[in-house]
């Protein structure tokens, strides 16, 4: 039976804070079908004003609101450049689901904040815009992330085989796969923003380039134990983080002086590797096949000692089992747009600790004629 597409557009700019990355995907069928994808890098400006809003400071009601307008005009570049490619109408897209920009996320505290500005998304394009994803389920008493667990539960699940996926962006977090039973997951703890953070301070350079820096170093037992006695390691799940807890301060706070910069990557790049292979070991019993995604998937180093710590299975990249990692969770925005304005519940409340599972996303109609593409200081370009 042909199945009419149903298109719509996913946008994602995560903890990691290196850009936006646009897919247009037809989820017609249960398996999505990507058709075109687009990154778009921020700037060193957008950058540094967005990784400053995440401390108080000076006048930031008003700097965070610029920054989402800046945000939701660079938003509407990245989707035009998806329909260009695809020489599509932005009548034939259904819906863009936009995750925005994590400014703060304190689910103890009653709230998350991800700006974007989604009216003015929802005005460039002309097209539906669904965004705001966690605070539905935050309301209902969950920590409002992860949210792709339901997605990856959808379309990645493995009738008899227990997978883990385990996606490594500014934070890392899994999703359990087993088969024949419930979909579980939860953040792990830093992914790679702890490490880019060091990068750039020394280096200058925004990201550990297949992690050849820290394989150059050592790493240091005592400054591990200190990082890994963080209080949120031994959290048990549902549980969530960002650059509120982990952040450069905190990892100050774990230095002693002295140490050789390379020492003190090799050592953050444990740390993710072991908050990772803990959480396996300790809520994913059983699991066989390991899939890594996000940009921390591209760290060799990282890959080559994860798979040392994991013995017991295999672990690739989700590339190997069709689903393309740079962009998957873009993809699974798209998805939970659709879900939304299906009026489907697309909340795991195993996953979230929420009291009931929720419709996810505050919805924002488009108008049906297509504007001008909008004015931005930041060119689009290709994932280096």
């Amino acid at each position: 039976m042909q199945h009419p597409p149903e298109l719509y557009v996913g946008l994602m700019s995560g903890t990691s804070l290196d850009g936006i990355d646009a897919v247009l995907v037809d989820l017609s069928r249960v398996q999505p079908k990507l058709l075109a994808k687009h990154y778009l890098p921020f700037d060193d400006a957008l950058k540094n004003d967005l990784l400053a809003l995440h401390q108080p400071s000076r006048n930031e009601l008003h700097r965070t609101q610029l920054a989402g307008n800046q945000l939701a005009r660079l938003y509407a570049t990245a989707v035009n450049a998806l329909l260009d490619t695809a020489n599509l109408p932005n009548t034939e897209i259904k819906a863009i689901g936009c995750h925005g920009q994590t400014i703060r996320h304190c689910p103890a505290c009653g709230y998350t904040l991800q700006i974007g500005n989604a009216a003015l998304l929802a005005e460039l394009t002309g097209i539906t815009v669904v965004s705001d994803f966690r605070s539905r389920d935050i309301a209902a008493g969950g920590q409002g992330a992860p949210l792709v667990p339901a997605f990856h539960g959808q379309v990645l699940r493995h009738p008899d085989r227990h997978r883990v996926i385990v996606n490594i962006g500014g934070i890392s977090n899994l999703t359990n796969l087993p088969p024949n039973s419930d979909t579980t997951g939860f953040d792990c703890g830093p992914g790679n923003l702890l490490m880019d953070a060091w990068c750039v301070q020394h280096l200058g350079k925004p990201y550990d380039d297949g992690g050849a820096w820290a394989a150059s170093g050592q790493v240091l037992p005592a400054l591990l134990e200190r990082m890994l006695n963080e209080p949120f390691f031994a959290l048990p799940p549902p549980k969530s983080s960002g650059r509120d807890l982990f952040n450069l301060t905190w990892l100050r706070s774990k230095l002693q002086g002295g140490e050789r910069t390379e020492d003190v990557q090799a050592t953050l790049l444990e740390l993710t590797c072991q908050a990772i292979a803990q959480a396996i070991r300790q809520y994913c019993a059983g699991a066989t096949e390991m899939y890594l995604c996000g940009g921390g998937a591209h760290n060799l180093a990282l890959n080559a000692r994860l798979a040392a710590l994991l013995t017991g299975g295999t672990v690739q990249t989700t590339d190997a089992i069709g689903a393309e990692g740079d962009y998957l969770e873009a993809i699974a925005f798209a998805w939970l747009a659709q879900q939304a304005l299906h009026g489907k519940s697309a909340s795991l409340p195993l996953v979230t600790g929420a009291r009931h599972a929720c419709v996810l996303g505050a919805i924002y109609y488009g108008h049906p004629l297509r504007l001008n593409s909008p004015q931005s200081d930041s060119p689009a370009g290709g994932r280096g």
